[in-house]
């Protein structure tokens, strides 16, 4: 049964070929070379959200859109909301201020300008904003975003900002609001709940119990991620990639489907612009 709190359910829509895991593997001069499976993977997630009567958010690179511009489209006639996730899925905190611009800058015309509506907001690659690259968040408000989902508030090796609000608030002195991911507090350690890898090797009840410990405990919505490659366990191995890299991509591909298709029965879901309506407006 679903809850009385609306989550907000988002998609991070990037190939199998572009995630952090593959990022020393693959190059990205090769990337137009790799077999592409992101329309076709980003559509059958839609047929789940549209078989659910659930609407999203959809962070898209802008390099998707630029060879996908049908995909687009599509996401919103289905009455998505679309937002940017960058243009090349490089990580924020690798990037000057100046060349973190232009890449925002892009993938964000981009997308206005194939989905023909405002893109207000912003997903940092990999959660690539923390302490030590906090002037991201001024850019992104001066190039037009009102909003960012880019900090995890929780302790990983490759990203987290384990001291950072679980809960949005305005990181500098604009009106740019951070809609952090979401963390369930237990024995003092903020713990994941939002989606990606985590969603796909915790066993579904004890995820399941932990977004509804936070919804009732925090009195607060939580934020869901996932990526097209999720729902793909057919996806090209990548055979050359160190083993917890493979580990951290491919465990459980052929059960995310299913269990997204729980999910969506399970909370009430809409988009991020709405989910958050109050606090990106204030």
């Amino acid at each position: 049964m679903r809850g009385t709190i609306a989550n907000a359910m988002t998609v991070d829509v990037e190939d199998y070929f572009q995630v952090q895991a593959f990022a020393g593997i693959i190059d990205r001069a090769d990337w137009d070379s790799m077999p592409c499976r992101v329309e076709a993977n980003t559509d059958r997630i839609l047929a789940l959200l549209d078989n659910a009567g659930v609407k999203a958010t959809l962070f898209t690179l802008g390099w998707v859109a630029e060879r996908y511009p049908q995909l687009v489209r599509r996401i919103v006639a289905c009455g998505h909301e679309i937002a940017s996730h960058g243009y090349g899925h490089a990580r924020v905190d690798g990037q000057t201020p100046a060349v973190f611009r232009a890449d925002i800058r892009r993938a964000k015309a981009l997308l206005e300008d194939i989905g023909g509506v405002p893109v207000i907001g912003y997903r940092a690659p990999t959660f690539s904003i923390g302490p030590r690259n906090a002037w991201a968040f001024d850019v992104l408000e001066e190039e037009g975003h009102r909003y960012s989902s880019s900090v995890y508030p929780v302790r990983h090796d490759l990203y987290g900002a384990p001291d950072a609000s679980r809960f949005p608030h305005r990181p500098g002195a604009g009106a740019l609001v951070e809609l952090p991911m979401t963390a369930v507090q237990l024995m003092g350690r903020n713990i994941p709940c939002s989606g990606g890898g985590y969603f796909r090797l915790v066993p579904y009840d004890i995820f399941k119990m932990g977004l509804r410990r936070f919804n009732a405990a925090d009195k607060a919505p939580g934020l869901f991620y996932i990526h097209p490659w999720e729902v793909d366990p057919g996806q090209p191995r990548i055979a050359r990639a160190p083993l917890l890299s493979k580990f951290r991509h491919y465990v459980s591909l052929s059960r995310t489907a299913g269990r997204l298709e729980r999910l969506l029965r399970d909370f009430a879901w809409d988009r991020v612009d709405r989910v958050f309506a109050a606090d990106i407006s204030a």
